[in-house]
Formats: C-alpha cells, sequence, structure tokens
C-alpha cells in the first residue's frame, strides 16, 4: 500500500471524511428544513385521527418550541466549527478529548513524579516497610495487574497467584522487575504427536509421582524415560523447574494450568503458551520498581 494514501493513526480514510463531513450537514440541513417545511397548516385541516368524537387537528409547532429547536442547531454549527465533528477537521481550537486527557496524564505525571522517584530510591526493605511505597505499590497493582491475577493476587487458571513461594521467573526483585518491564512468554511444546495417547498418559502419571499425588506405579515407571528424554531440559531431572526458563517446579501441588490427572495429560498433548505483557513504556522504570516492590511483599 502506497504510504502516502494510508490514513494517519487517529483520522478517517478520504471517503469516510467526506462520507462524515457531508452526512452531518446535509443531516442538519433536512432537519431544519422538515421544521420550516411543517412551520404552517390550514386551520381547518385535521391529521385524520379520531378518538372518541375528538379529532385531532394539524397545528403548527409552538413558536417557543420552534425557536429552541433552531438555536440548537445554530448552537450544533458552531460547536463543530470550534471543536470539530465533521471527520478530520479538528475545529478552530483542534480540540480533542484524547488530546485533553493527555494533557491532564502529563501534568499528573509532572506532579507526582518527583515522589515516585524518591520512594522508588529505597532499597527493598526500605520501600517495604514504607506505608506510602506499598499504597502507591498496591494501587498500580489494581490499575494495572489486578485484571488478570485478581485483586488479592491470588490469580486464576492461568494466572499466577503472587502470594505463594512459587515463582516460575524467579522472586527477586530484578527478577519480578523484569518480568513488569519486559514482559514473559512462557510456552509449553505440545508432545502429544512425539509420544502417542500412551505416552501421555504415561508421562503425566510420573508429574504426579514428582508431585506426591496419587498415581498409576506401572505407567509411572514407563512414563519416567519419556521424562528423561523430552522433559528434562527444562524442569529438571528431579522436576523442580528453571526459573532461566520459565519452567515450573513439578514437584509441589502448584499448578497455573490444573493438577489433575487429566489438566496434565491436556498440557503434555496440546502445549501451552501464557503471555506477560511488558508495561514499562506504561509504567516507567520508578513505578516499576515500586510494583515490583509490592508484589515482592505479597509472598512473605
Amino acid at each position: 500500500m502506497d504510504v502516502s494514501t494510508t490514513p494517519a493513526a487517529g483520522l478517517l480514510s478520504t471517503s469516510w471524511h467526506w462520507f462524515v463531513f457531508a452526512g452531518t450537514l446535509i443531516s442538519l440541513l433536512l432537519i431544519f428544513w422538515l421544521l420550516y417545511a411543517n412551520r404552517k397548516t390550514s386551520d381547518n385541516k385535521t391529521t385524520g385521527h379520531v378518538w372518541d368524537g375528538i379529532e385531532e387537528l394539524d397545528t403548527p409547532l409552538p413558536m417557543w418550541w420552534s425557536g429552541m429547536f433552531i438555536l440548537s442547531i445554530i448552537f450544533s454549527l458552531f460547536y463543530l466549527l470550534f471543536y470539530g465533528g465533521l471527520g478530520n477537521f479538528g475545529g478552530i481550537l483542534n480540540w480533542s478529548s484524547t488530546g485533553e486527557h493527555d494533557q491532564q496524564q502529563i501534568a499528573h505525571e509532572q506532579r507526582f513524579a518527583p515522589m515516585y522517584a524518591e520512594l522508588a530510591a529505597l532499597d527493598l526493605e526500605a520501600m517495604q516497610a514504607n506505608p506510602v511505597a506499598m499504597q502507591v505499590g498496591r494501587r498500580l497493582f489494581i490499575n494495572n495487574c489486578s485484571t488478570c491475577h485478581g485483586v488479592s493476587a491470588q490469580g486464576t487458571f492461568g494466572y499466577p497467584n503472587l502470594t505463594d513461594d512459587e515463582w516460575i521467573w524467579g522472586r527477586s526483585l530484578s527478577a519480578i522487575t523484569t518480568s513488569i518491564e519486559q514482559g514473559r512468554t512462557g510456552v509449553m511444546p505440545a508432545w502429544g504427536p512425539a509420544l502417542g495417547d500412551d505416552g501421555v498418559t504415561n508421562v503425566s502419571h510420573h508429574v504426579l509421582r514428582l508431585a506426591g499425588q496419587p498415581h498409576d506405579v506401572e505407567k509411572a515407571d514407563a512414563g519416567q524415560g519419556q521424562y528423561q528424554t523430552i522433559c528434562v531440559s527444562c524442569h529438571g531431572v528431579e522436576g523442580k523447574g528453571n526459573p532461566v526458563l520459565g519452567a515450573p517446579d513439578l514437584t509441589n501441588n502448584i499448578w497455573l494450568y490444573g493438577g489433575s490427572l487429566e489438566e496434565i495429560s491436556f498440557t503434555v498433548r496440546n502445549g501451552r503458551t501464557g503471555n506477560m505483557p511488558p508495561h514499562e513504556a506504561l509504567l516507567g522504570k520508578d513505578k516499576v520498581r515500586l510494583l515490583a516492590a509490592y508484589i515482592e511483599s505479597l509472598s512473605q
């Protein structure tokens, strides 16, 4: 596509611009014409509606009502002239709700940036002992993280619980900061085609044994060798996982996608993909550090 013909972000294409521009003005013109065309009627003309012996007369609208209608049309024309609304025409004042929001956000950042910087300069223990820093971190969490992890940070299916001791990518402040700033993408490959149905079942029973859960011993023994061949590179020989790779510990009873035989089998067969979006551009480094300190405190 020719870049010169590509509409800029937030702008309508040329055809849509003229459609909105002409459609808006024509609509106002038609409304005015409709009002003008019905300003007078004959004195004895009726609408043809009769109810209980009473005929409905086709009388003109009251002058005060017509005047208010005309004033509203005039007001709309001035509004469109100064504030925009006619396609890509931004109005004489070049005002937009998005622009006003951005200005208010910049003003807010300039007002509170020194406080964020002062709090973020503290070490981890000092931040977590500072009630203002933790309150700021909590607000940042509610506004940016609670949609996935919940207000209580206990997560749900596919979204990690941040209040326990299980940290797939590591619990240190630097690891949590990296997760918030850069995001994370966890990928568990689908091993169904390589293992087959019996192999998936056997490996799943071996995983249950690693977690100390009820399992079929014979199937777990059969799946151990396949685990050593396919799974050990990420989860380790003992199933303790690897934070560098984001591979979870399989020896506890904490399951991101469920710990039943059926759920584990589904994960082994079909794989899993989880995505944590990056937030550095949205929050900035000071807010990220405060948020990371708050999150780290949740599991204490």
